[in-house]
């Protein structure tokens, strides 16, 4: 067995350039060489459909980085050995690794070297190295520890490190250059371990607070806060998790809840057996389950541990929904996996969780979770590596469910019982399919698989969706002088294809406070009585498959901004020229003419004598 699959590895290396997605389960598909000893492999997704795969592999300046590219169809581009990172003395502390892929389809890979220095390497996807192949120094060579990364909108991103005492956070432009560098310290207690999620305008950094409590437990409390890309603060330092002594070894994790905020959990023995307690903060970065400690996935059970936990989100409610390993607390013999549902205000419709495998005393390993695109299906899948019994092998294994939980398909997805070394994070579904990657433990080679919403395997025809958005989007300030009323009139051109219903968010810049407004799909203004403040607004048009971008304005940007100052007009002169009409809901009419009204309160924008632009409330009593 051991002869076939070398000699395996030997010919998909000659034919690398024909590979691709495979629906036979016992060969999959190869992705690049590498020796057995493999590890600390991920995943990214690029915006076509391709998917970046690092790996680590001994060389001779230690363990070293290592990168595939593979289009849409699972074609390697980079040759059978992949991309080298070729820095010098890179450290073997495996979790100073990441990956991001940009907006521009390049990868970024970040990584700790032996000197306590964080480096990053940009390769684009025709695997050139635009700042060399060794890549550039951050956080002014501070740093040394855990590594994350987190794309950003306009192809850069955010890098976050740590030098086990203080965190780092910095923003590295498209073209390589740096944002100013944050240090998140506390001169009583080390911070660490951050995670990232995106937040309007900036990013949220979710890290711990901690004090060491012995030899091998912290005392920890997880803190939240927001920065902008010029190192400001936008959101100010919140608790999320109460204080609790946990393992050194355990950390939390972060994942965006989609409107903006996020769910953070982390698994410990705290509350007096291992469980995993989840919370959840909204777009104002502010805690919105009121429990310290975070809500519990399962029932307090000393009996048993409700650990190893892997994320998605509900794309339509929004939901967090964790799929997470049941073990004995005594001798952790027994294998079972369970998914459960988190709502973003601590709610557990399923309760304790949904049982979707009880393996017995065969091990379970590598979980993951990932809710498929809408416009694909309705569900979710949970991947895992699963013990061959009486052999040091696993297949992968695949599960489908509807969004209640009910099982809807099953595929395996490697039968061929080898060795595996998993990867550490699935694509998530895009473009129809979902990626898992693995390394052959036993004989070497990085492999992987695509899996579709229905379980099937091999190429998946994507499904093309046009979402166009709005166009021209403009505002501008509202005054009625007779009423005294201040307000927002905003006004746009339609998309090609008209939409369910448009939304209009609208964020007040001196507060914070943000609100999504419904408009009917046939309206193209709206009139806002948002009162005084300071204003922003973008609007999208909502199908029934996708939402689109923002809408541009005349001058390109994705947003207006309108300051409702309260400064009346300086002049009550009348209108001599109208200009457009309004009605009090915001519809421009497609006339000028006042002696055309029907009874009814309208808004007149036009020009008085002195050629002043003002805006009219009328009362039309026929």
């Amino acid at each position: 067995m051991k002869k076939l699959s070398l000699l395996f590895i030997t010919l998909a290396a000659f034919v690398t350039l024909q590979a691709q997605w495979t629906n036979d389960a016992m060969t999959n598909t190869f992705i690049a060489n590498c020796p057995n000893s493999t590890a600390e492999i991920r995943v990214a997704i690029s915006s076509d459909g391709g998917t970046f795969v690092q790996w680590l592999s001994m060389s001779a300046n230690g363990w070293s980085p290592k990168l595939q590219y593979l289009d849409a169809e699972g074609v390697p581009q980079w040759g059978p050995d992949g991309i080298s990172i070729t820095t010098a003395n890179i450290a073997t502390w495996s979790p100073g690794y990441a990956i991001a892929a940009t907006t521009e389809d390049a990868v970024i890979s970040m990584f700790r070297t032996a000197d306590a220095r964080h480096w990053v390497v940009k390769i684009n996807a025709d695997g050139s190295t635009p700042w060399g192949t060794d890549g550039m120094v951050l956080f002014d060579g501070e740093g040394g520890g855990r590594s994350e990364l987190l794309a950003g909108d306009d192809g850069g991103f955010w890098a976050l490190g740590t030098d086990m005492d203080n965190s780092f956070l910095c923003y590295v432009n498209a073209d390589g250059s740096v944002e100013p560098t944050v240090t998140i310290s506390d001169p009583t207690k080390k911070c660490s371990n951050g995670v990232m999620v995106p937040a309007e305008d900036g990013v949220f950094v979710v890290y711990s607070k901690h004090t060491l409590q012995g030899y091998t437990s912290y005392n920890k409390e997880i803190y939240l806060a927001g920065y902008n890309k010029n190192g400001e603060m936008i959101h100010p330092e919140t608790l999320l998790f109460g204080l609790q002594t946990v393992g050194a070894s355990y950390i939390h994790y972060a994942i965006p809840d989609g409107m903006g905020g996020g769910y953070v959990f982390q698994w410990h023995s705290g509350m007096g057996a291992y469980n995993t307690y989840v919370t959840h903060f909204d777009a104002n970065g502010i805690s919105t389950i009121s429990d310290p400690n975070g809500v519990p996935v399962h029932s307090i059970d000393p009996s048993n541990f409700y650990i190893n936990a892997y994320p998605t989100i509900d794309p339509v409610t929004h939901d967090l929904l964790l799929v997470y390993r049941q073990t004995d607390s005594g001798s952790q013999s027994q294998y079972k996996i369970i998914v459960n549902r988190i709502t973003s205000n601590g709610e557990k419709p399923w309760g304790d969780g949904i049982l979707i495998l009880d393996n017995g005393t065969n091990h379970l390993y590598d979980l993951r979770i990932d809710a498929f695109e809408p416009q694909y299906s309705d569900g979710f899948s949970v991947i895992f590596h699963k013990d061959v019994p009486g052999a040091n092998a696993q297949t992968v294994e695949a599960l489908g469910f509807d969004m209640d939980g009910n099982a809807i398909w099953s595929t395996q997805m490697c039968s061929n019982p080898y060795p595996k070394t998993g990867d550490e994070n699935t694509t998530g579904f895009h473009f129809g399919q979902n990626i898992v990657t693995w390394v052959n433990a036993q004989d070497g080679g990085v492999y992987g698989q695509n899996i579709g919403t229905d379980g099937s395997m091999g190429p998946i025809e994507p499904i093309i969706i046009t979402c166009y958005p709005p166009e021209n989007l403009e505002g501008e300030y509202i005054y009625d002088m007779d009423e005294e009323e201040f307000g927002t009139m905003l006004t746009w051109v339609a998309p090609e294809t008209l939409p369910l219903h448009y939304n209009l968010y609208r964020s007040d810049v001196n507060n914070k406070e943000s609100i999504v407004i419904e408009i009917d799909g046939t309206e193209t203004s709206y009139y806002d009585g948002c009162g005084l403040g300071h204003f922003k607004y973008q609007l999208t048009a909502v199908y029934e498959d996708c939402e689109s971008d923002f809408a541009l304005t005349p001058n390109g940007e994705d947003y207006v901004v309108v300051n409702v100052t309260g400064i009346a007009d300086n002049t009550d002169e009348s209108i001599i020229s109208v200009v457009k009409i309004y009605t009090l809901n915001g519809q421009c009419l497609k006339h000028n003419n006042v002696n055309e009204l029907t009874n009814g309160i309208y808004i007149l924008q036009g020009l008085t004598e002195d050629g002043r632009w003002v805006n009219r409330k009328v009362v039309i009593n026929n």
